[in-house]
C-alpha cells in the first residue's frame, strides 16, 4: 500500500517567497533576462537605484529595467491556493491603502483605484468566471497626441467619449486594440500610447503605469492622462 506524504507550506517557500522583503510573492513579478521572481512592488522599487538583479547580479538593461518585467499570474494563483487567507488579507490591505491615500481635496471620492470586496469564498468563484470587473478600477483619459510629424496623424479624429474606467490590469496592448476598433484604423496602422512623453510597453500594465510613470498627485492625480499617437508600420 503506498503511503501519501503530505506536505507543508513551508517545504514550498523557497519557490513562493521574495528574495528582496524575504514574505510571500505578492504579484510575482519575473525579470526576463535571468526568470528570477520577486514581488513586484519590491523589484520595482529596488531598480529606481539599480539595474541589476538583485539575486544574481546581472545587468537586466542598461537605461530601463522595467521594460524587462513580465507579471506571473499563474505563480499568483498557484500561491493564494498553498496559503489559505493570503489573497483576503492582500484584498484588505489594498482597499485599506486606497482609503488612506485618496485625495484629501476629493474626500467624497474613491479616488483613481478603488475596490469591491469579495469576501466569501462564493464571491471568490464567481470572480473567477467574472474577468476583471471585481478588480480595482482606474480612470483614464485617452487624448489624441497631435503635430507630432508621424506620418498617418491626419487619419485620427480622436475619441468622442475619451474617459474610461478599466481594471488596473488592463494592459497597454489592451488600450492599443481598444482604440484601433474604436478609431477603425487600417491594419496598416500601429498605436503609440504614451505617459508623460514616455511610450509604454505593450505589457505595462494601468497599475504599473499609474505606480511608475503618472507623476501628477493631489487634484490633479486623476483621471491618469495616456496620449495616443498613431504612425505607419513598415514591419
Amino acid at each position: 500500500m503506498t503511503s501519501h506524504r503530505k506536505h507543508l507550506v513551508r517545504d514550498f517557500n523557497f519557490f513562493i517567497t521574495c528574495y528582496i522583503c524575504k514574505g510571500y510573492l505578492i504579484k510575482p513579478t519575473t525579470v526576463t533576462e535571468c526568470l528570477h521572481t520577486f514581488c513586484k512592488s519590491c523589484i520595482v522599487q529596488h531598480f529606481e537605484d539599480s539595474n541589476d538583479c538583485p539575486k544574481c547580479g546581472i545587468q537586466v538593461h542598461e537605461t530601463n529595467p522595467l521594460e524587462m518585467l513580465r507579471l506571473d499570474n499563474t505563480l499568483e494563483e498557484v500561491i493564494f491556493k498553498l496559503v489559505p487567507g493570503l489573497r483576503k488579507k492582500e484584498q484588505l490591505q489594498e482597499i485599506e491603502f486606497w482609503r488612506r491615500n485618496k485625495s484629501k481635496e476629493s474626500p467624497d471620492e474613491d479616488g483613481p483605484i478603488c475596490k469591491k470586496a469579495r469576501l466569501d469564498e462564493d464571491d471568490d468563484v464567481r470572480c473567477d468566471r467574472d474577468y476583471h470587473r471585481s478588480d480595482p478600477q482606474i480612470a483614464i483619459c485617452l487624448d489624441c497626441l497631435r503635430n507630432n510629424g508621424q506620418m498617418g496623424e491626419n487619419i485620427v479624429k480622436g475619441l468622442l467619449k475619451k474617459f474610461i474606467r478599466c481594471s488596473t490590469r488592463v494592459t497597454v496592448g489592451t488600450i492599443k486594440k481598444f482604440l484601433s476598433l474604436k478609431l477603425k484604423l487600417p491594419s496598416s496602422y500601429e498605436l503609440d500610447v504614451l505617459c508623460n512623453g514616455e511610450i509604454m510597453g505593450k505589457d505595462h500594465t494601468m497599475e504599473f503605469i499609474y505606480m511608475t510613470r503618472w507623476r501628477l498627485r493631489g487634484e490633479n492625480a486623476y483621471p491618469m492622462v495616456l496620449e495616443y499617437r498613431p504612425r505607419i508600420d513598415f514591419g
